[in-house]
């Protein structure tokens, strides 16, 4: 065995105490460490230089002349208790916010909107950004002593769903068990009203599809957009109804071969509502305790729900009529009419000679007249002979235009392919 030089027992012994020192404060991060030798450092044993470093001197930090808050509207909200939330004490801008007609959509926000406000050191209101119901991008902003609003527009991800149901008990109950949005469960029974009664046609064991639009910004659901494409199969008959974008400002509903799936008249004036007692050729009438014909038809609601017309006309009664309480009559082509009973109040501006267009709110249901409740009495004839209003046979709307034809059959020949293909499996629901 080789013996060591003294000298060079004494330095590594030295060394590794200064390894052992330096490495003491990883203690704290590593489970172990080793000592590794003076050659795989790098370091001469010979001389060891030592430089010393100063740290230059930290700059003093200035304070941000402005920052940044987020708050989400609550329930019973005000504007102020909301500026309070997102630390703004600035009466300008409080009131602006709580004043100035432009600032109603800031107003009108719903629980849960986020805003995002810049604010100054001392707590002012530089900018306030949030999202319309629309998703449009609203920016109000400090310009002198005021501010002004700025509207752009939104940024929407569009994103298509299906959803496939059954019917048990009725077509809001099924769409709740697809988990489908009850303003789409609307739009299929506005589509398919003119064909099916959903009041007395529907069976157990009907099915319905839809393909529909839901809108996303960021990430986030914003909204619900419209049907592009339903099926209904009723009893056995299937109806089938797409949506055809005719240019940027015309779209409609129409069958596979281009025939208008809105009818010339709805066929009720009352959305989703009930009815409460059909039409009849003999009926006891609950105030006169006598029986007599029915000639319309009963809608259960609430007082002040909307009334609105159920087709194009021409307004030729506006007023008080006996048992009709306040009532409105409206003449459509010629040899249409339309009566709407028992309204509480009309719609502001109603006249006789007004041009009203199908889907108008005309009127509020009420119970004026001979009424033992709250409900809408509706009639509709033909060339002056009553009708049933929920059996007789509606007049369709305008086709597909000739000069459309090619378009919305490629439009159409998709839709179908694909509502055969659901039609076929067993898929509930489906996401693209």
């Amino acid at each position: 065995m080789l013996t060591q030089n003294p000298l060079n027992q004494e330095r590594k012994k030295k060394l590794r105490w200064f390894v052992t020192l330096s490495t003491l404060p990883l203690l704290g991060v590593l489970t172990a460490f080793g000592l590794v030798s003076q050659s795989d450092l790098g370091v001469s044993s010979a001389k060891i230089d030592i430089t010393k470093v100063i740290l230059s001197q930290l700059h003093e930090v200035t304070p941000a002349s402005s920052f940044w808050r987020s708050e989400r509207v609550q329930r019973g909200d005000t504007v102020d208790a909301l500026l309070n939330r997102l630390e703004i004490s600035d009466a300008v801008a409080s009131k602006y916010l709580r004043s100035v007609p432009d600032a109603r959509t800031f107003r009108q926000l719903s629980v849960g909107k986020e805003i995002q406000a810049e604010i100054s050191a001392k707590g002012n209101l530089i900018s306030l950004h949030y999202h319309g119901t629309e998703g449009e991008q609203i920016l109000v902003a400090k310009h002198n002593n005021s501010f002004k609003i700025k509207t752009l527009p939104a940024k929407l991800e569009k994103r298509l769903f299906v959803r496939t149901g059954e019917i048990k008990t009725n077509l809001y109950t099924a769409a709740d068990a697809i988990n489908m949005p009850e303003t789409i469960a609307n739009q299929l029974h506005e589509l398919f009203s003119g064909d099916i009664d959903f009041h007395h046609d529907l069976r157990v064991g009907d099915k319905f599809t839809a393909i529909y639009e839901m809108n996303y910004y960021n990430g986030s659901l914003l909204n619900t957009g419209k049907v592009l494409s339903a099926e209904f199969i009723n009893q056995g008959q299937v109806y089938s109804a797409i949506y055809f974008q005719k240019d940027s400002e015309h779209g409609d509903y129409y069958t596979p071969e281009g025939k208008s799936i809105q009818k010339a008249f709805l066929r009720s004036p009352i959305e989703y509502s009930r009815v409460s007692s059909g039409y009849s050729k003999s009926r006891f009438h609950p105030i006169l305790k006598k029986w007599r014909s029915h000639k319309g038809v009963d809608f259960a609601a609430r007082t002040g729900t909307k009334v609105r017309a159920t087709a194009d006309g021409t307004v030729s009664f506006v007023g008080k009529d006996r048992g009709y309480g306040n009532v409105i009559r409206i003449k459509h082509q010629g040899r249409y009419t339309t009566l709407y009973g028992h309204l509480s109040r009309f719609a502001k501006g109603l006249r006789r000679g007004q041009r009203i267009a199908q889907g108008d709110l005309i009127g509020y249901v009420g119970k004026t007249g001979l009424a033992s409740g709250p409900h809408l009495h509706y009639e509709f004839k033909i060339n002056g002979q009553h009708r049933n209003p929920m059996r007789v046979e509606l007049p369709d709307a305008k086709p597909i235009d000739d000069s459309d034809k090619v378009a919305f059959q490629a439009v159409s020949d998709e839709h179908i392919t694909r509502l055969n293909l659901l039609r076929n499996t067993n898929l509930a629901l489906l996401d693209y």
